[in-house]
């Protein structure tokens, strides 16, 4: 009688790609809303209220960003425990795979090993993003943003999670691309190095984008750090903050 294969290897390698998929679509969607810093006070707080809701109910309701914080963590920890699957079990085992990697210099074999690593900081970095988006979803703002990153220094944490997550989501991608591409076996090499020069220009361009951002929050929470704490108010509503 034939053995009867074990699909579960592969349903959960799907599972994996998809919520890594979802995971670098958020990412990126997100780095364009938080950019719009990048066009004046008021477009960073109408994109705010958006998220809110208060453009589709008629008042702001935090609560919905707690919401998509707490979905967005669920996906990160579901992906994070598919991707262990493939990590080094034990020392014995990171030793061989070190040598493997310094025998072969093969370059999706790097990549893969930075994703690795990217993967396990991005866990802890990630979270504590996430966490305080989801205990204090009323806190975010053109002002609120701002002196949560100059005064209350969390730059540094966002400055590492920029690089970290742009590197880990490019990488994904781009091992999403060959891994279900539709790519025939004499095309694969023309089209990995087409792929992975993307790649480099797609974390190029995110990270150019993300530090752009980041330094015009923390100039207006330098500027405004006499008044940590203050919200804001849209000029349209009081004519001044």
């Amino acid at each position: 009688m034939p053995q009867k294969l074990n699909r579960w290897p592969a349903r959960m390698d799907l599972l994996q790609s998809g919520t890594g998929l979802l995971l670098v679509m958020f990412i990126w969607g997100h780095m364009f809303f938080e950019s719009s810093i990048l066009l004046g006070h008021e477009a960073m707080y109408w994109v705010t209220r958006m998220f809110e809701g208060e453009h589709l109910f008629g008042r702001p309701y935090p609560l919905l960003v707690s919401a998509a914080a707490a979905i967005v963590l669920l996906l990160i920890a579901l992906h994070a425990l598919l991707a262990l699957r493939k990590f080094p079990a034990n020392y014995r085992q990171y030793q061989r795979m070190n040598t493997h990697m310094a025998a072969m210099r093969h370059m999706d074999t790097t990549l893969w090993y930075v994703q690795v690593i990217t993967g396990f900081l991005l866990f802890f970095l990630a979270s504590a993003h996430l966490l305080v988006v989801l205990v204090q979803p009323d806190n975010i703002g053109p002002y609120a943003s701002s002196d949560r990153i100059w005064s209350g220094r969390f730059w540094i944490l966002y400055a590492s999670l920029l690089l970290v997550v742009h590197v880990h989501a490019g990488i994904g991608i781009y091992r999403l691309a060959m891994k279900w591409g539709p790519f025939s076996a004499a095309s694969s090499g023309l089209w990995r190095g087409r792929i992975r020069l993307a790649l480099y220009c797609i974390v190029a361009f995110y990270l150019c984008l993300g530090t752009a951002s980041l330094i015009t929050y923390m100039r207006i929470g330098a500027e405004h750090a006499p008044y940590a704490g203050e919200r804001y108010v849209p000029t349209h509503a009081s004519g001044a903050h």
